[in-house]
């Protein structure tokens, strides 16, 4: 699943294709993929084994709500969403969820294909300049939210979200999480406590905070604490300025893959040789995932 990094990259690559364009039309290929401020509250519905929907809701999105016809003025992010905001003051959140990508192709380009075509291009945008933006989402665990106002997308769609991680500062984690029972590993995970972090950023900074991911967060002492700010900031920026960690499906707008995977020291390394005192690298299922960590630079105790 994308990270901050990942979405920030895609965050100031799409800017620098729609900012200043406007949205000439879209073409909406799979509803549910889709929530509008009519529907649920719980999120869009779907029809499963043939039931009928307990909540109708209309069967067209407003293309209004898709911001057609107006200009992009703006391109926003929080944690792991990010959000086009149109000159009328309207928004679409994009959360990219497990492989999902926005893809710019410019007038007379061709979109990167993929190897099912484009079976699972599920929004398609047409710009003013004869360019396309297309939302595709194979395992479609993503999805697109509108919201008639920056104001209501702050309040209502990300009101859950903590603050940014790029933030993360010494007190605000012990305010938040300081007297967790949680493992400090499923602190990092929970997106109320901080917004951003995911498994990969999770178990970089906890290595490089030398703390270990088991540690119960009330456990941690003010030191530990500004270590484990420090750092999440730290490797944030440096992904960021890498483009990202490339494991699959990511790429940004333009289809490009970012290149910070070489640059880690302990996710997906289990059971090789840590880079900083050559222990045998552990790996177990922790805050429900595989968490890796080196048992000398990270002791539990």
């Amino acid at each position: 699943m994308p990270e901050l990094p990942e979405v920030e990259t895609v965050r100031r690559t799409l800017a620098a294709e729609v900012v200043g364009r406007t949205f000439r039309g879209v073409t909406v290929r799979r509803r549910d993929v889709i929530a509008t401020e009519l529907d649920p509250a719980g999120g869009f519905s779907r029809v499963r084994g043939g039931a009928e929907l307990v909540t109708p809701r209309p069967a067209r999105v407003p293309k209004a709500a898709l911001l057609v016809g107006d200009r992009v003025v703006d391109v926003l992010r929080r944690g792991k969403q990010l959000a086009m905001v149109g000159a009328s003051g309207r928004a679409v959140a994009v959360h990219l969820g497990m492989s999902g990508q926005l893809l710019v192709a410019g007038a007379g380009e061709r979109l990167k294909e993929a190897s099912w075509g484009d079976a699972h291009d599920h929004v398609v945008w047409r710009l003013d300049d004869g360019g396309r933006l297309v939302f595709r989402d194979p395992r479609r665990f993503g999805g697109l939210k509108t919201s008639p106002s920056v104001e209501h997308l702050r309040n209502e769609r990300w009101s859950a979200l903590g603050p940014d991680a790029l933030e993360a500062t010494c007190e605000g984690l012990q305010e938040r999480a300081g007297a967790s029972a949680r493992a400090v590993k499923a602190v990092l995970l929970d997106q109320t406590v901080l917004a951003g972090v995911g498994n990969i950023y999770a178990d970089e900074a906890l290595f490089r905070a030398r703390v270990n991911p088991a540690r119960l967060a009330r456990e941690l002492d003010r030191e530990a604490w500004a270590r484990l700010a420090l750092h999440v900031r730290g490797v944030l920026v440096e992904a960021i300025r890498a483009g990202g960690s490339t494991l699959r499906d990511y790429t940004d707008a333009r289809g490009h893959a970012g290149t910070f995977k070489a640059s880690h020291a302990v996710y997906g390394r289990g059971g090789e040789p840590c880079l900083a005192c050559g222990a045998v690298l552990e790996s177990a299922l922790l805050a429900q995932r595989t968490t890796v960590w080196c048992h000398a630079c990270q002791p539990l105790r």
